[in-house]
């Protein structure tokens, strides 16, 4: 999942980039539509931050569901070292 953050937040890293290839030069403003490159500048982000926040939502729904079911095997009398260190490593993870 890191990785995967990793290249979705490439557009945020590069925005400075991303802003001097959007806004035309005085001498493209009168070829480069700039009102509408800028929507779908802002149209990219929005994707982009929507998209991270729904891996990062189900990332931790999905690990909240491990240390849950981990819980529950300690609950019940299954304690053992690899049983508690998986669910410390789960529980930092969340």
């Amino acid at each position: 999942i890191q990785e995967l953050l990793r290249v979705m937040r490439t557009i945020d890293d590069r925005i400075v980039h991303e802003l001097n290839t959007t806004i035309p030069t005085a001498s493209f403003v009168g070829k480069v539509d700039a009102g509408q490159t800028c929507k779908e500048l802002y149209e990219s982000l929005m994707d982009a931050h929507t998209n991270r926040e729904r891996i990062i939502k189900n990332c931790i729904s999905q690990t909240s569901a491990v240390v849950k079911t981990l819980k529950e095997e300690r609950e019940k009398g299954q304690e053992d070292g690899a049983l508690l260190k998986q669910l410390r490593k789960e529980q930092t993870k969340v």
